[in-house]
């Protein structure tokens, strides 16, 4: 018997601690009225970047057509691919940190 009241004790003890937990997580957050000082109003800047110098006129580069660069991404592919190809034949240091003969390469 004092196991079944000490059980609905620790029960409504427990609700009322939930009960209590959900008021105050939903009742709704009244702002207390806190005296901000205006803030100047800020003219809006100019449109630059680094600097208050006028953008020089830079000439527009010639468009390359879609074909030479193609051609030149598949000769890159075939030179990578043929290094690649000697090392895994004969695997050597020299091969491994040797320069490449492609023209992407920094």
């Amino acid at each position: 018997m004092y196991m079944l009241l000490m059980g609905l004790c620790i029960s409504f003890f427990c609700l009322a601690v939930t009960v209590a937990a959900f008021a105050a997580a939903t009742r709704p957050e009244s702002p207390a009225p806190t005296a901000q000082p205006e803030l100047p109003a800020v003219k809006a800047a100019p449109a630059r970047f680094f600097s208050d110098r006028a953008t020089p006129h830079i000439p527009v580069q010639p468009q390359v057509p879609i074909e030479v660069l193609l051609l030149q991404i598949e000769n890159h592919v075939r030179l990578e691919q043929a290094a690649a190809e000697s090392f895994v034949a004969f695997p050597t240091q020299a091969l491994l940190h040797g320069k490449t003969t492609s023209p992407f390469v920094n």
